[in-house]
């Protein structure tokens, strides 16, 4: 009697450790909603952008 309400207790404490949350996050596509990206301003700059061609200059040149 005890051994089946133990096995009992037991299987219900294991069901109960692979519960998976059901909530769903749907997001729009091409929307995003996080913070603001301090390096978008920056990178729309002609010194960055120069910058950044030299670097790869730099580890590209046979390209």
């Amino acid at each position: 009697m005890y051994a089946r309400a133990i096995i009992t207790l037991a299987a219900a404490v294991m069901l109960t450790a692979c519960y998976e949350s059901a909530d769903v996050t749907v997001h729009k596509p091409g929307v995003y909603k996080g913070a603001k990206d301090p390096l978008l301003a920056k990178q729309r700059m002609p010194e960055q952008q120069q910058a950044l061609r030299e670097r790869f200059a730099l580890v590209q040149p046979d390209r």
